[in-house]
């Protein structure tokens, strides 16, 4: 390749697919592919150990994959003496070993390295191709149309166009069944049986060993075990926890997707988000998969819909908002919540049973299922007024499946409402009676699911209405909570009184994270 024209082409650590935009009229023959472990990367958050070790092995495999596949491939290893720690600093590197004549890149996936894209032009001298990422289904430029002149953006409505485009569970012009949405259908609680699935582990070979004991060695006070570390790494094997989902677990999905166990990280759960997020997977494909087996009678419809809205109804929904509402996004805190989560977030030491089994397995596993990250973790994050751009960090930081464009909109806007309502129409919060509706784990707990109020009642409790109490100015004409505030009101003022005061007193004993 000496003396002929090369293009450059970054792949980022999640970009680990084979149809790239960047790729699309790449030629082998005169292509340099790029993989870069840069310390940026791995430490501009706390990420969780097994998060790392997730996707450095994943990019270390896919790199073999693509060597085999006929690429030339310039890896860079996180503790290669010369890796100057940034993707800018290995790209100057890798002009300097290769000369290439042009640089492609597809675009990524959060504003903070979109920054550094933006730059290499002017850096480098040479012409940079930025590629719009083509794995997802709606553009920056299709969303920024559907949602110009909008006063409030709701999922729902963008889901049917994704429906629509697709053609996705569609009979004809009409939602297959009639509905366009089956979430009512979505919220039974389960019972332990013999025969829960189990989503398909991998155990580690040589190259996730080496990474393996790469992290242990180099973060070795991040939050996080890598004792249980299973994941996928190679699309082949990403391919097999597919086909375990929906053999085993998708056909009760539906009806089980809200629920939590007690020691039952995954249920029904497909545990796959971590492998579409890095690109292993590709999310229609997948869809349609699912598709495929209700129409073979395989699944009902409620699992299918409600599968299928998770990609191409969230997923696609909270990158949309990501990007239209700009880098500061993460500045956003509507409700003025300023108090630092407490230490138990790192450690999961909390008599709250809820909470040790939500963050126990988190940090087992660097997972937790969509209802416990909005409705035990997240909710009790809003409860007590917690600052939600350390909520976000935390969230971005533990799951392996995080990264800012999907984690944050859900984060600071689902769930801590910080955004005033762009991504969600109302706060999501709860009490203790929805948690004991939904999982077991207040049978064992220490405090009283029953009680409202003093040192042995579950305190979600006064904590829900505290929350209401505190923040009635911005929340009281919020129709969605018309019906709590009027409790609120009707209660006695000794009731409400006791509330405040049990609540305060909790609030005071939370020791937080230093």
């Amino acid at each position: 390749m000496t003396g002929t024209p090369k293009t450059l082409i970054p792949l980022l650590g999640d970009q680990l697919s084979f149809d790239l935009s960047s790729l699309e009229d790449a030629d082998p023959a005169t292509t340099v592919l790029l993989l870069m472990e840069v310390a940026d990367e791995t430490e501009y958050v706390g990420h969780h150990r097994a998060k790392i070790a997730f996707i450095l092995s994943a990019m270390r495999h896919h790199a073999e994959a693509l060597r085999d596949a006929g690429w030339m491939v310039d890896y860079i290893k996180l503790d290669d003496p010369d890796n100057s720690g940034s993707f800018t600093g290995e790209v100057a590197r890798a002009i300097e070993r290769h000369n290439p004549a042009r640089i492609v890149v597809t675009e990524a996936g959060e504003w903070r390295v979109q920054a550094m894209l933006e730059e290499w032009a002017d850096r480098f001298g040479l012409p940079v191709d930025i590629r719009l990422d083509t794995r997802f289904i709606a553009s920056h430029a299709e969303f920024d149309t559907w949602a110009a002149g909008k006063k409030q953006l709701r999922m729902e409505f963008f889901y049917r166009e994704m429906r629509r485009k697709t053609g996705l569970l569609m009979d004809g012009d009409k939602p297959e069944g009639g509905k366009w949405n089956y979430d009512s259908e979505n919220r039974k609680s389960a019972q332990r049986t013999l025969l829960m699935p189990r989503p398909a582990n991998f155990t580690p070979d040589a190259i996730s060993q080496d990474v393996l004991e790469l992290v242990r060695g180099r973060f070795p006070d991040n939050i996080g075990s890598l004792d249980h570390f299973a994941f996928a790494t190679t699309r082949k094997q990403a391919l097999e926890a597919q086909a375990t989902f929906l053999d085993e677990a998708l056909p009760q999905f539906g009806d089980f997707q809200d629920a939590m166990l007690a020691g039952e990280p995954f249920l029904w759960h497909a545990a796959l988000s971590p492998y579409i997020n890095v690109g292993l997977l590709d999310p229609l494909e997948l869809c349609r998969a699912v598709e495929e087996r209700y129409r073979d009678g395989k699944v009902p419809l409620n699992s299918a819909e409600g599968f299928i809205r998770q990609i191409i109804g969230w997923r696609e929904f909270v990158r949309g908002v990501y990007w239209r509402e700009g880098p500061d996004y993460v500045t956003r805190n509507h409700l003025d919540a300023h108090r630092p989560l407490p230490a138990f977030y790192w450690t999961g030491e909390t008599d709250m049973h809820c909470l040790s089994q939500a963050i126990g397995q988190t940090i087992d596993h660097a997972y937790a299922h969509h209802i416990q990250r909005l409705m035990i973790t997240g909710n009790f994050a809003l409860l007590i007024g917690a600052n939600p751009a350390q909520v976000h960090r935390w969230y971005l930081e533990v799951y392996a499946d995080a990264y800012e464009w999907v984690e944050l909109p859900n984060t600071l806007g689902m769930s801590q409402f910080a955004d005033g309502g762009i991504l969600g129409s109302k706060p999501y919060c709860s009490g203790g009676a929805y948690i004991d509706r939904m999982s077991d784990y207040c049978r064992p707990c220490r405090y009283d699911v029953k009680q409202r109020t003093g040192p042995d009642a579950c305190p979600f409790n006064a904590l829900y209405w505290h929350f209401l109490d505190r923040n009635t100015r911005k929340l009281r004409n919020n129709q969605r909570l018309a019906m709590p505030y009027r409790t609120w009101e009707k209660m006695a003022e000794s009731d409400r009184q006791a509330v405040r005061d049990s609540a305060s007193a909790f609030l005071d004993s939370l020791v937080p994270y230093a």
